[in-house]
Formats: structure tokens, C-alpha cells, sequence
């Protein structure tokens, strides 16, 4: 079994999901990201793991389940937060972030018996998952974060190192609005879709005010 690493930050208003706003006030917004980060880490918490680590810039909440470790981010930008992620890893692991709420405990048991990574496009060319049979920080370091083509330079990296690779399905984050109403979409079960419903119907009852 792998290691299944999320990296997070902690959903507090003005600090989350900022592309949220507007529509959503900053508070809608982070509670959006809270509900995320909580469908995220029951899919976790459910699939088979060796250890399940949480990688957090901030504090926990109540949000958080049981059975998780916590550490804390390091300082620097993503590549470098990703690559120390990977660092604290003695074997497989599989990183995922806070953005894809629609993820099942089915896409997350990996098995590397027979390949070297693991990689997941998001829909808008960058990841949502990074596995690595020998995590090596190396192949993170200086790929360009949050970019339309951070995806495909992530995959060369892994593929230029020799790396055998096999990729997941892609998913969408949950960066803007209408992100959000996709998501919510695919998962309408989740914590995730419950709270924009909420968020929705508050804002449509203010309308005509």
C-alpha cells in the first residue's frame, strides 16, 4: 500500500478559493473549500493506505477525520512545497490536492507493480494527482506552477527521468463558479454540492431585495 498525501491549505475566508469571489462572498467561498477538503479526505480516509498525511499551510479543524497525520507546508512555492511533500515519503505515495472533491477511494488505490508514477491531469492543464513509486523531490523542483502547461511539463519530467508512467483520468478543479457547479454536478452526494446548493439558494433569495 502507498502513502496518500493531500496538500491543503486551511479553508479560512480571504485566504481560500479567492477566484470564487464573486459570486460568492469570502465566506461562502472558504466554506466552499472547507466542504472540498472534507469530501477529499473521506475519499482518502477510505481507501487503502499505508499512511494518510495531511500537508497543511495553517491549522486543523473540525473538518478533518480521524486516522490523519498532519504537517506542516514548508516555505516557498508550490514545486518546492510538492517536492518536501514527496521528501517525507520512504515509499510509494500518491499526492493529491483540495480542489477535486469528486474524487473516489477507487481512483486513489494505486498500484505501482508495474510501473514508476502515476499522473493525473486536471482540465485545466495542470494535476490533480502525482504518484511516485521512489518519491524523488528532484522531479518537482522548478516545474512551473498553476500554468496552462504545468500538466504536460510535469509528465515530461517524469518521463525524461525514465520513469514508467501511467495516467489516471483527468478531473476538473474547482477554480471559478462555474467549476463549482460542474463539480457538484459529477459528485451531488458529496458535502461539496450541499454546501453550493446552500450558498446558491441564499444568494437567490436576496435577489429583488
Amino acid at each position: 500500500m502507498s502513502t496518500l498525501l493531500v496538500i491543503a491549505k486551511e479553508p479560512r475566508p480571504g485566504r481560500v478559493k479567492t477566484r470564487l469571489t464573486p459570486p460568492f462572498t469570502p465566506n461562502e467561498a472558504a466554506a466552499l473549500a472547507e466542504a472540498s477538503l472534507a469530501d477529499t479526505l473521506r475519499a482518502v480516509a477510505a481507501t487503502p493506505a499505508r499512511r494518510r498525511v495531511l500537508v497543511l499551510a495553517g491549522a486543523p479543524g473540525p473538518w478533518l477525520p480521524p486516522g490523519f497525520d498532519v504537517v506542516p507546508q514548508c516555505a516557498g512555492g508550490l514545486d518546492a512545497r510538492l517536492a518536501e511533500a514527496f521528501a517525507g515519503c520512504a515509499g510509494p505515495a500518491l499526492l493529491i490536492g483540495m480542489d477535486t472533491p469528486q474524487v473516489t477511494p477507487e481512483l486513489l488505490d494505486v498500484d505501482f507493480a508495474d510501473c514508476d508514477a502515476y499522473f493525473g491531469p486536471a482540465e485545466d492543464g495542470g494535476f490533480w494527482a502525482l504518484g511516485l513509486a521512489r518519491p524523488d523531490p528532484a522531479l518537482l523542483r522548478g516545474v512551473p506552477m498553476s500554468t496552462p502547461v504545468t500538466g504536460a511539463v510535469q509528465r515530461e519530467r517524469l518521463l525524461a527521468a525514465g520513469l514508467r508512467v501511467r495516467d489516471l483520468p483527468p478531473l476538473r478543479d474547482v477554480d471559478t463558479a462555474a467549476d463549482a457547479r460542474a463539480v457538484a454536478a459529477l459528485a451531488p452526494h458529496g458535502r461539496f454540492a450541499a454546501r453550493l446548493a446552500a450558498c446558491t439558494a441564499g444568494a437567490d433569495a436576496g435577489v429583488g431585495r
